[in-house]
C-alpha cells in the first residue's frame, strides 16, 4: 500500500469521524504539515470549513462559534509556533467551559527535538488547559489502527462537549509526503459513528432534595452569573422556584435572565449600585445563598459574598467544578441546574409568603434603577447611556457580545431587565481583551444579527478578526467606543499617581480606525452627537455585512459620571427601610 494510500485512509477515517460525532464546523489555518487533514476536511460533505490566516483569531473565531452553538467545534494549524498561537482561545475555552477539539499538524517523531524547522515541542503543549491530550502515532491501515483512530476522534468530541465541557488536544504527526488522495469520500464511508457515549443527566436522590427544602430559610437569596450555554429550561425553572420561595435573584448581564425575565419577576439588576455602600451590604445579611454559573463581574457582590462568608453557601453545578474565588461555598451540590430547580418545586418549603426580606431587596433595586436610569438622559454620548439604550436599536432574538473592562462592567451598571429576546455573550473566563471581536465573528454564525460592544484597545488587539467577516460575508455591527486607552483604570487606584498613569495604564494609541474598516470593505460611522448615533444605528440595523460604529469619548467625563450615580445611589438608598430596622 503506498503512503499516501495509508495517510489518506488513515486521516480520513479521524476526519469523518469528527462529523459523524456530531462536529460540523472546522476552522483551518493553512500550512503545509496539516495539508492532508485539511484537504479532507474540506472534501468532506457534512463540514462546514472555514479558513483563517491568523491561528490566535481562528482559535477564538471557533471558541465564540462553539459557545453560540453550543456544539463542538474544531480547530487545525500546521506545525511549530502556529499551535502556540491557540494557546490564549484555549484557556479562554477551559474557564468558560466552551467545547473545542484541538487538532495540531506535527512532525514525524523522528524530527523532533533534531533542530528541524518549524519544530517545537507539542506534547501536552496546553497542559491543563485541555480535558484530554493524545499524541497520535504515524499513518497505518490495519483494521486495528483503523478502528483507534476513530476511536479517538470520537473520544475527543466527546470528551470536549461532556460537561463540564472544555477543549481537547489531538496532536496528528505526519510524515511526507503529505497530498492524500483524492475523492476519499466519495467511497463508501461507514453509516454510523464508531463509538457512541451517553451521558446520564446528573441529579441527587429523591430523599436528598427533600432534606435541601426542609432546610429552606426565609430570608434566601439567589445569585445567577454568567451561563451563556445554558438553555431556557433553566431559566424558567429558577425563576419559579425563586417566585415560590420569594427569594430574590440577582442576575449577572451574562446570566441572559435580564432580557428573560417577566417584568414583576424577583430579578434584582441594579445590585452592583446598591452593593457599593458597606452599611448596605451589612444590613442585607442572607441566612443562605444559592448561587449559580460562575461568578459574577459585579466586584461590589464579591464584597457581599466574602463579607457574609460564614452564611451557609449553597454552589450548583453540573460541570462538578470549584468556582469560588470568595470562599463562601459551604455545600457543593454537583446536580443539572434545571433538575435541580425543578426537584425543589416539588417539595413544599417552611417559608411560602412574601415577606419583608423579599420587600427590601425589590426597594432598594427600584430606587437604584431609578437613580442610574438617569445616564439615559445624560447631555450628549456617554459610554453608560449607550447600554441604557441598547434595547431600542437591537432587533428582537440579536446577540450581543461585550467586550471585557469597561464595557462588561457598564453593560452591569446599565443594561437593565428588559422584555426584548437577546442572548448576550462574553470571554469572562481569563477575562481578557485579546480575541473579542474574532469571537463575536464565530457567534454570527448562528445569529443572523450580532453586534459587538468593544473598547478601542481590545478592538486594536484583535484586528486581524475582522477578516473573517470580509472573506464569509457576516453580519456584525460593532460599537466601537474609543476612549483613547484603558478606560477601566480611570476607576481604580492607579489613577491617584498620575505622574506614569498614561504611560503605563492609561495608553492612549490615537488611532485612526476608519483605516481599517476601508481595509476590511466594512460600512464605517463616527456619529458626533447622541441625535447622530441613534440614527446610525437605525440605519446598520437593516444592513448586511461588517458596520463599525465609532463612538468617541473621553475617559475622566465617563470615569465621573458613574461615580457621581454611585455615590448618589449611596446617599438616598440609605434613607430606604431595611432589615434590621435602620
Amino acid at each position: 500500500m503506498s503512503g499516501n494510500e495509508a495517510l489518506t485512509k488513515y486521516a480520513g477515517a479521524f476526519i469523518d469521524e469528527l462529523a459523524k460525532s456530531g462536529v460540523k464546523k472546522i476552522v483551518i489555518s493553512p500550512g503545509s504539515r496539516s495539508t492532508p487533514l485539511a484537504l479532507l476536511a474540506m472534501e468532506h460533505p457534512d463540514l462546514d470549513c472555514y479558513v483563517l490566516v491568523d491561528e490566535r483569531s481562528a482559535a477564538f473565531f471557533a471558541m465564540g462559534a462553539a459557545k453560540a452553538g453550543k456544539e463542538p467545534v474544531a480547530i487545525l494549524c500546521t506545525s511549530g509556533t502556529a499551535a502556540a498561537n491557540y494557546f490564549p482561545a484555549v484557556i479562554e475555552a477551559c474557564l468558560s467551559r466552551v467545547p473545542l477539539v484541538v487538532i495540531t499538524a506535527d512532525r514525524p517523531h523522528e524530527l523532533r527535538d533534531v533542530g528541524a524547522p518549524q519544530t517545537i515541542d507539542q506534547v501536552r503543549l496546553y497542559g491543563n488547559f485541555v480535558k484530554w491530550f493524545q499524541d497520535l502515532p504515524l499513518a497505518e491501515v490495519s483494521g486495528t489502527m483503523l478502528k483507534f483512530v476513530r476511536t479517538v476522534s470520537a473520544r475527543a468530541v466527546h470528551t470536549a462537549k461532556q460537561n463540564p465541557a472544555g477543549p481537547v488536544h489531538i496532536n496528528f504527526p505526519l510524515r511526507e509526503p503529505l497530498l492524500p488522495e483524492e475523492d476519499f469520500f466519495s467511497g463508501e464511508m461507514p453509516a454510523a459513528p464508531r463509538v457512541v457515549f451517553r451521558d446520564p443527566v446528573m441529579t441527587l436522590d429523591e430523599r436528598e432534595f427533600a432534606a435541601l427544602s426542609s432546610r429552606l430559610p426565609e430570608k434566601g437569596l439567589f445569585i445567577c452569573g454568567p451561563m451563556e450555554m445554558a438553555d431556557d429550561r433553566f431559566f424558567r425553572s429558577l425563576l419559579r422556584l425563586a417566585e415560590a420561595l420569594h427569594y430574590p435573584v440577582l442576575a449577572d448581564p451574562l446570566s441572559q435572565l435580564r432580557s428573560r425575565a417577566p417584568e414583576h419577576s424577583p430579578l434584582v439588576d441594579s445590585y452592583d449600585a446598591f452593593l457599593r455602600n458597606p452599611d448596605v451590604r451589612r444590613s442585607l445579611k442572607p441566612e443562605l445563598i444559592i448561587r449559580f454559573g460562575a461568578m459574577p463581574v459585579s466586584k461590589a457582590l464579591h464584597f457581599y459574598l466574602q463579607e457574609h462568608g460564614e452564611v451557609p453557601q449553597w454552589v450548583v453545578d453540573s460541570g462538578r467544578g470549584f468556582r469560588d474565588p470568595a470562599y463562601g461555598g459551604s455545600e457543593w451540590i454537583y446536580c443539572d441546574e434545571s433538575v435541580f430547580c425543578e426537584e425543589m418545586l416539588k417539595h413544599p418549603a417552611p417559608f411560602r409568603t412574601a415577606g419583608e426580606w423579599e420587600g427590601t431587596w425589590k426597594s432598594m433595586n427600584a430606587r437604584a434603577k431609578k437613580i442610574m436610569a438617569e445616564i439615559g438622559g445624560e447631555e450628549g454620548i456617554a459610554e453608560g447611556k449607550i447600554f441604557y439604550h441598547l434595547p431600542e436599536f437591537l432587533p428582537d432574538h440579536a446577540a450581543l457580545y461585550v467586550g471585557n473592562s469597561m464595557p462588561i462592567r457598564d453593560m452591569d451598571s446599565f443594561f437593565f431587565a428588559c422584555q426584548k429576546p437577546v442572548r448576550v455573550y462574553g470571554n469572562r473566563g481569563a477575562s481578557g481583551i485579546d480575541g473579542v471581536v474574532s469571537s463575536a465573528m464565530g457567534a454570527s454564525l448562528f445569529h443572523p444579527h450580532t453586534y459587538l460592544l468593544i473598547g478601542d484597545l481590545s478592538f486594536y488587539h484583535d484586528l486581524n478578526g475582522l477578516l473573517a467577516a470580509k472573506l464569509y460575508g457576516l453580519n456584525l455591527t460593532v460599537v466601537l467606543i474609543n476612549n483613547n486607552g484603558g478606560g477601566i483604570f480611570s476607576l481604580l487606584p492607579q489613577a491617584e499617581r498620575p505622574k506614569h498613569f498614561e504611560a503605563l495604564f492609561g495608553t492612549p494609541t490615537d488611532l485612526d480606525f476608519k483605516h481599517a474598516a476601508r481595509l476590511y470593505g466594512a460600512y464605517y460611522a463616527c456619529p458626533e452627537t447622541w441625535e447622530e448615533f441613534c440614527g446610525t444605528m437605525a440605519k446598520v440595523r437593516d444592513m448586511d455585512g461588517l458596520k463599525i460604529v465609532e463612538v468617541r469619548t473621553g475617559r475622566k467625563r465617563n470615569a465621573a459620571i458613574r461615580k457621581g450615580l454611585w455615590a448618589k445611589v449611596s446617599r438616598e438608598i440609605a434613607g430606604l427601610p431595611r432589615e434590621d430596622g435602620r
